[in-house]
């Protein structure tokens, strides 16, 4: 089992990586009329890593309840 160091560096380092996707996901595409529509290209890979972020979270917060 990993340590509570390593989780949370593994946090950080999704929690990063969807940062970035959502970056990237927020430039409109505009064609012409007033109409802005945003297409997403890594919605596959955004849910993938919100669940990783979720389960480290839950992982995490159990470690600091058996702490208490």
């Amino acid at each position: 089992m990993s340590n509570k160091h390593e989780i949370e560096e593994e946090l950080a380092q999704a929690e990063s990586q969807l940062a970035t996707l959502c970056q990237s996901e927020q430039h409109p595409t505009s064609d012409g009329n007033e109409t802005v529509t945003i297409q997403p290209t890594c919605g596959d890979q955004m849910s993938s890593l919100r669940e990783e972020c979720s389960q480290l979270r839950i992982i995490l917060e159990a470690m600091e309840a058996s702490e208490d």
